[in-house]
């Protein structure tokens, strides 16, 4: 059995780099080294005041020390290290990218008032579980050790029990949205047209080369030519971990 800090060390460059920095983001918080309301996302400090790192910073705070803390940094630490170990093996430029593309979609849904959220790490989270979802569909789930079911099901399971519950469900719902308008755009679109029209930038590829991210980089072209050739795209096929 591996130690912690062998655990930590085995794990992939940016699930390791977001569940870190949404962790000091916390802890810097209990030790009184920020107000939270300096990071939140607001529109108009961003636009009339010029504050564009509220941009960026409201994705790291998961808010404090509590159980839905650990619980978002355990879906990080599965869905967000199976995604990248699986799916997007050798592919961590892709992954950035999907990162990048949640947090700009989860934006542009957020300028609608309806959608807003003072913070955004819970939806960029609950993306990532909707995409490993649509990544690992036949995996089986047991929620709590009461029930089983395939991992497609599993997001409008955690959006059910946000309404008994009568949580909130409009970060789920922002993270389904957001994942869904990715893989749509870079797998299921593709499969049936052949055009991919969100492929990940040059300069991803060049900042992820540069720092030395990750292992050698892989396409993602035999995929795509193998799952288009089954009318019905059912999901890649990968082995899970544990």
């Amino acid at each position: 059995m591996s130690s912690p800090g062998e655990y930590y060390k085995s794990l992939p460059p940016i699930s390791k780099a977001y569940v870190t920095a949404c962790f000091v983001a916390t802890a810097a918080f209990h030790l009184g080294l920020y107000d939270p309301l300096l990071i939140a996302l607001s529109f108009d400090e961003v636009f009339y005041r010029f504050q564009v790192w509220r941009l960026f910073t409201n994705f790291f705070f998961l808010g404090p020390f509590s159980i839905s803390f650990v619980f978002h940094l355990i879906m990080i630490l599965r869905y967000g290290v199976q995604l990248e170990k699986g799916a997007f093996d050798r592919r961590t430029a892709d992954f950035l990218w999907m990162m990048i593309f949640g947090a700009f979609a989860l934006l542009v849904l957020c300028a609608n008032p309806f959608f807003w959220s003072p913070f955004l790490a819970a939806s960029l989270v609950f993306m990532l579980l909707y995409v490993w979802s649509r990544e690992f569909p036949s995996a089986v789930v047991s929620f709590y050790g009461l029930v089983e079911f395939k991992a497609f099901y599993l997001p409008w399971m955690m959006l059910a029990l946000d309404v008994i519950f009568g949580s909130s469900i409009v970060p789920d719902m922002l993270g389904i949205i957001a994942g869904h308008l990715f893989y749509f755009l870079t797998v299921l679109h593709p499969l049936a047209s052949g055009n991919n029209y969100l492929k990940t930038p040059m300069w991803v590829h060049k900042l992820v080369a540069r720092w030395r991210i990750g292992g050698p980089q892989i396409t993602r072209a035999n995929n795509v030519q193998q799952e288009s050739s089954s009318g019905v795209f059912k999901g890649r096929s990968y082995r899970l971990n544990g």
